[in-house]
């Protein structure tokens, strides 16, 4: 089978792979214990956190290692919020985020919070003008994703948080579809907050990492947690740190590299679609404020779901969108957002690219796509 869900998941590299075994046979140790053994796997997971924290241009004690993406975002949010003047009780978020945070705003509205949802334009992108315009005396945290799984938009990260640090409003970013794809630097952004995750860059599954700037107050989630600082319970899988941390420096070496090899794929792509534009719309043809690597696609008249099957019944992997919203037959809620309505969005499909995706992938996969299309 030819995969083209990268934005879902990745393939662990051999690099990370054996990283992880390795210290999964020597630094097998607890690193909260006093001996010489929990001392190695203590300095093995510094070791991973202080790679984590240069990619990101910020302070290792900044550094959360995490169940993954979703949970970094949860516990990043409600541990500033505590560390907060419970009377700044406003947030400011899009209605385009991660559907992990999405709920959890929506819940935070059911604890008292007031929450602004801000609607993006057509091509997905968040202004400044729109944030500053909803920016209250009670705002004390803004949290806007940097680049979008399901439609690619990616947003001015740098811009925001120039806004936010003059306004002193804490600034929050879920980075997880964009670290190591997109440069990131946590002081040159003015970003207070963001979270990251280890299965999206080759990485193992089930653990990400948060970053909080040591000079922000934030309090635990669960009051007398010991691991992590105190930011997340439970002991620390030292393996996947350091596997993680593995996959992060060998994903940014080649993250110039990667950029010009998806831009590559991505315009082939449009030019085998332009016969058939007609009918299979690229939604990010023509944006360029979008990550090469995620193709949204809309095949007028067809639903999106049984073009998936069909492309896996003919062997390619793709999605209908976020893995995290698989089985809600609701219709992709970025696109609806930006202005699609509900049928529309349903005939939504999204590829992928990948390191290991080549042009001829595409030219395969495209041939299969026309051929859907035609045989509907």
């Amino acid at each position: 089978m030819i995969y083209l869900d990268y934005a879902a998941t990745t393939p662990i590299s051999d690099s990370a792979l054996d990283i992880y075994v390795k210290v999964a046979k020597t630094a097998y140790g607890n690193s909260s214990s006093l001996h010489d053994v929990g001392d190695l796997a203590a300095r093995t997971l510094q070791a991973s956190r202080k790679i984590i924290a240069d990619i990101l241009g910020g302070n290792e004690k900044g550094v959360f290692f995490t169940g993954g993406g979703s949970e970094a975002n949860i516990l990043t949010i409600k541990s500033l919020l505590k560390g907060l003047d419970p009377k700044k009780n406003h947030i400011i978020t899009t209605q385009i985020e991660h559907s992990s945070l999405h709920t959890f705003f929506q819940k935070l509205q059911t604890e008292g919070y007031e929450v602004t949802f801000l609607k993006p334009n057509e091509n997905g992108h968040i202004s400044i003008h729109s944030i500053e315009n909803e920016l209250k005396s009670n705002t004390c945290l803004v949290s806007i994703q940097h680049g979008n799984s399901e439609i690619g938009s990616i947003q001015p990260l740098k811009e925001i948080g120039l806004l936010l640090k003059n306004k002193k409003i804490l600034f929050h970013s879920d980075c997880v579809q964009t670290f190591g794809k997109l440069p990131i630097n946590v002081e040159h952004f003015h970003i207070d907050a963001l979270s990251i995750s280890s299965h999206k860059i080759y990485g193992p599954k089930g653990i990400g990492a948060a970053y909080i700037n040591p000079a922000i107050h934030w309090k635990p989630f669960i009051p007398g947690t010991t691991h992590e600082s105190g930011f997340r319970p439970g002991t620390v899988d030292v393996p996947s740190a350091a596997a993680f941390a593995t996959a992060a420096k060998e994903i940014i070496k080649d993250m110039e590299q990667n950029t010009q090899h998806f831009l590559n794929l991505k315009h082939h792509f449009i030019e085998l679609l332009t016969p058939h534009k007609n009918k299979i719309s690229l939604l990010t043809e023509t944006n360029d404020q979008s990550l090469p690597n995620i193709l949204p696609i809309v095949i007028k008249g067809i639903e999106g779901q049984y073009t998936m099957l069909e492309c896996n019944r003919f062997g390619y992997a793709i999605s209908t969108g976020s893995a995290c919203q698989v089985g809600m037959q609701a219709p992709s809620r970025p696109l609806t957002a930006i202005g699609f309505d509900e049928q529309q969005a349903k005939q939504y499909i999204r590829i992928s690219l990948g390191k290991q995706t080549t042009k001829q992938h595409i030219e395969n996969f495209t041939q299969t796509l026309t051929t859907i299309v035609k045989n509907f």
